[in-house]
């Protein structure tokens, strides 16, 4: 079975194009068979010339389907009857899968999913990058069930039903899919979804929390309630009462990010080990943390692996967040230096440095579309760098050979850890063509499992 990146070679950096759409529902049916995976997880058709991505269908299958929006070079369709099954296709475990938008691959088989992904990636990296890694590496998977950490789940009170209906997006984001159980959430959680809607649902001020925020720690796990308008005592109390029975901590958010606090006081902090490189790492409830914990510390050793790092070796470690990389690098390296855009996750990396005893580990909040080299931290250079991006990538660090922001010429090996192969792609074919490194290897992650979500890292070395 092949598996491509129909759309990405369109459109890299989005799931779906928006130009020329029509959002009317068309409801013809139509019977097809399926001759290919776009990079969205949708099985790809070919009917009278045009191409239909029919959520729901694998290749090698005759489906019977029905059209959903109509494009001018494409169409959309969802499965309705799979009349030709494929080998690979399993039952979905999720009795909501197919509503819920949260999984778009339950209905391939694991150990197919990640070949898709790794395929995803390798089409991305020479249709966009024009590039092809040295080696392929072999890739990396954890827990398949009940590995996710941090989420967002839509709340709504639902008047008519006098019910509230907690859960992720569907397909369409403008409706919440109503859960009874998620399998991919922490168990904590995904087991109590039921409970968690019946909670909101007492609440004089239900109508009034658009959505909960999930994250764990090894030992603890909180949720946060977002709410819009002042909590009465009472809705106080069952908040409290709620995270007492279920052993969850309970946090508020009034406004914005800096609002988020404890519904009481001394709760233990959020924090994750690396026991691979004897750290802990705290953070608190809104920070980035890696979803899949049991991933992370695998995606952490190869990266350390393939970046090599020696007692005499500085290395730069750029988008560093909770120093998730730095201080593991730190154990190896004869110093580090992390960067970040966000000044609370600096003061929180430095906290994390200090509680773990790594007196070789410095960080630093700046602007990485800025140009760095005159920092007094860059001055000295560097000789390895680690780079975990954000979607949109490291273009602007990255930049080109005579407009880089990065002190790049005295570096022998880049290590680039990606949550999109697009960006990546492009990104690669910068450091290729324009600063002289070569792909050496790449290779892909499962860190959400189920899902289309492809993560990716790549080792560049200097030619």
């Amino acid at each position: 079975m092949r598996y491509t990146t129909v759309l990405a070679t369109a459109c890299p950096y989005n799931a779906r194009p928006t130009a020329a759409r029509s959002n009317a529902p068309v409801n013809k049916e139509f019977e097809a068979s399926i001759v290919d995976l776009s990079h969205d997880g949708r099985g790809v058709a070919r009917v009278d010339g045009k191409t239909v991505f029919v959520g729901g269908a694998l290749p090698g299958e005759r489906v019977r389907a029905k059209l959903k929006r109509r494009h001018r070079s494409f169409d959309e369709a969802q499965v309705l009857e799979v009349l030709e099954a494929s080998e690979r296709r399993v039952e979905a475990r999720c009795a909501h899968y197919g509503v819920c938008g949260g999984c778009a691959l339950q209905h391939l088989a694991e150990a197919d999913q990640i070949v898709a992904k790794q395929q995803v990636l390798l089409d991305n990296l020479q249709r966009i990058g024009h590039v092809a890694p040295d080696t392929v590496l072999p890739p990396l998977t954890d827990l398949h069930w009940g590995y996710r950490r941090k989420a967002r789940l839509g709340v709504k009170w639902v008047a008519k039903k006098e019910r509230a209906v907690v859960g992720f997006r569907e397909a369409d984001p403008r409706f919440i899919a109503e859960l009874s159980r998620c399998h991919v959430l922490v168990p904590q959680v995904g087991e109590r979804l039921d409970a968690l809607a019946a909670l909101v649902g007492s609440l004089e001020t239900r109508a009034a929390i658009p959505q909960v925020e999930v994250a764990a720690g090894d030992d603890q796990v909180a949720l946060v309630f977002r709410h819009l308008q002042p909590l009465s005592e009472g809705d106080r109390e069952k908040l409290l009462a709620f995270g007492a029975a279920h052993g969850l901590q309970v946090h508020l958010q009034p406004g914005g990010i800096d609002s988020v606090h404890p519904i009481r006081a001394g709760y233990p902090p959020l924090a994750f080990a690396i026991p691979e490189f004897d750290v802990r790492l705290e953070f608190r409830p809104l920070d980035f943390v890696q979803v899949n914990a049991g991933l992370n510390r695998r995606m952490i050793a190869r990266a350390i692996e393939l970046l090599d790092p020696q007692p005499g070796d500085r290395v730069l470690d750029l988008y560093c967040g909770l120093g998730n990389f730095t201080l593991p690098i730190a154990r190896r390296a004869g110093s580090v230096v992390g960067v970040e855009g966000e000044a609370g996750l600096v003061a929180r990396a430095r906290a994390n440095a200090a509680a773990n005893g790594i007196a070789n580990a410095e960080f630093h909040a700046a602007d990485l579309g800025q140009d760095l080299r005159g920092q007094p931290w860059a001055r000295q250079g560097f000789d390895l760098l680690l780079l975990d991006p954000p979607r949109s990538g490291a273009e602007a660090a990255i930049g080109t050979r005579t407009s880089t922001q990065l002190p790049l010429a005295g570096m022998r090996r880049v290590v680039y850890v990606s949550c999109h192969p697009g960006s990546l792609a492009r990104d690669a074919g910068m450091l290729v063509r324009e600063h002289g490194f070569r792909l050496a290897a790449a290779g892909v992650m499962d860190m959400f499992p189920h899902t289309a979500h492809v993560e990716s890292i790549a080792l560049f070395e200097r030619r």
